[in-house]
């Protein structure tokens, strides 16, 4: 389902391509968590931003095709599919675009994937709608400022046991035999609750 919406704000965001100084950059927001994605439109919305949205790899793939824009925030993991597929395709019609990917937890290495396929950046999901804005338009080298709760070391020690566990297909003794660690103490971690961010 694609649904877009234009905003008339007046503050303008610089925008990568081409654009006259009074129009508002177009950004392509595709998740499939429909809360979230309204959020986030609307706080885009709010600042300047011509929001297009789909809650799909497929429905995204229509809009790189009908719409040239500037941004886009993709969720990595898709109902039907992989946002990198959809990076991929963006990067080869709108080769200025910027991407800023969405990774819910046990996704950080493959949103770092998603980064080597052209995405600018990747944010952990719940993603601030500020962060989101600062990883868009963070220009050169320079790297966005930090968010303003970045996951704790705990949390991201717990993310990279949990992609793993699911790249062994929830084994845990190879799990174990992967990440050099006994399998009793992989297990208490595994039957614990996510660290709080």
């Amino acid at each position: 389902m694609m649904e877009n919406a234009t905003n008339t704000s007046p503050a303008t965001p610089s925008a990568p391509g081409e654009r006259a100084s009074g129009d508002s950059p177009i950004l392509i927001l595709v998740d499939d968590d429909a809360p979230l994605r309204r959020s986030l439109q609307r706080a885009m919305e709010r600042r300047n931003f011509q929001v297009y949205t789909a809650d799909s790899l497929k429905a995204g793939l229509n809009l790189a095709h009908s719409v040239k824009p500037d941004y886009a925030v993709i969720d990595l993991r898709l109902e039907d599919g992989s946002g990198i597929e959809l990076v991929k395709r963006l990067r080869e019609l709108h080769p200025k675009v910027r991407v800023v990917i969405l990774t819910g937890y046990g996704n950080i290495a493959t949103a770092v994937a998603a980064v080597k396929a052209g995405a600018a950046d990747y944010l952990a999901k719940p993603a601030d709608a500020d962060d989101v804005i600062n990883a868009l338009l963070a220009t050169g080298s320079s790297l966005p400022p930090p968010p303003a709760n970045p996951m704790s070391a705990d949390r991201v020690r717990w993310e990279h046991i949990q992609r793993v566990f699911e790249q062994c297909n929830r084994n845990v003794s190879e799990t174990a035999r992967r990440l050099n660690m006994h399998r009793r103490t992989l297990q208490r971690i595994l039957n614990k609750r996510a660290p709080r961010e």
